[in-house]
């Protein structure tokens, strides 16, 4: 029984031998931490939103090739509000009938976000959020990202302001057409008109007013371009 016990013990400090190089080598070798996926150059995505008890649905069509990005919110028990951002920095925000008909154009100093907008993110480690066994990275202190271990595909944002984002849906390659995105006549007229160089408390404030993520993940890139 001594001898037997003796064994065991023996085989349990072998088996730790042979694993110490290795769990060393995941410690130090930064090829073996994981690196958040690309997003796609064209995708759609449904996301539910809760920013402090106020909740919305959020239809966000993201298109690269074509330098602009759209988020299409629906308030709860409110407003369907329209979030059009283009490029070259400028972002219509627009309300359609049979809603009062309102604009707002801002300017910000930095267009979409990049397909590789995580790059030099950090890695948290991983996390089991909302049924999914999810890699986690933080973003210069401004977003926290969940992305699902197995298919790649986004699960979770939170971001700096509190406000927590659910991936519902996410359709690789889907495109809207072009006609949708063309804002109303009258943003091009006597629309309120913003300059949001490098001013942060306009887009905080958004999202209480029924904003999108949108308008804080710009916030992002720009301190992401101060940074890379």
């Amino acid at each position: 029984m001594a001898s037997a016990t003796k064994l065991i013990y023996l085989s349990m400090i072998l088996l730790l031998l042979q694993l110490t190089p290795l769990m060393e080598s995941i410690r130090t070798n930064p090829t073996l931490t994981p690196t958040p996926t690309e997003w796609p150059l064209q995708f759609h995505s449904v996301l539910f939103i809760n920013n402090s008890g106020s909740l919305q649905k959020t239809d966000l069509w993201y298109d690269w090739p074509n330098g602009r990005n759209f988020n299409i919110i629906q308030n709860q028990l409110g407003e369907l509000k329209y979030d059009l951002e283009w490029n070259n920095g400028t972002s219509f925000i627009y309300t359609l009938e049979p809603f009062n008909k309102t604009c707002k154009v801002l300017h910000f100093d930095v267009g979409i976000l990049r397909p590789n907008w995580l790059q030099g993110a950090t890695f948290l480690g991983q996390e089991r959020v909302d049924n999914f066994l999810c890699n986690v990275w933080e973003k210069v202190e401004f977003i926290v990202y969940y992305e699902d271990v197995i298919t790649h595909r986004p699960v979770k944002w939170i971001f700096y302001t509190g406000m927590t984002a659910h991936v519902m849906t996410f359709e690789v390659g889907a495109v809207l057409e072009d006609a949708k995105w063309q804002a109303p006549v009258y943003c091009f007229g006597e629309a309120e008109t913003e300059n949001q160089r490098s001013k942060i408390s306009p887009v905080l404030e958004s999202p209480v007013h029924g904003g999108s993520p949108g308008m804080l993940i710009r916030t992002i890139a720009d301190a992401a371009d101060a940074v890379l």
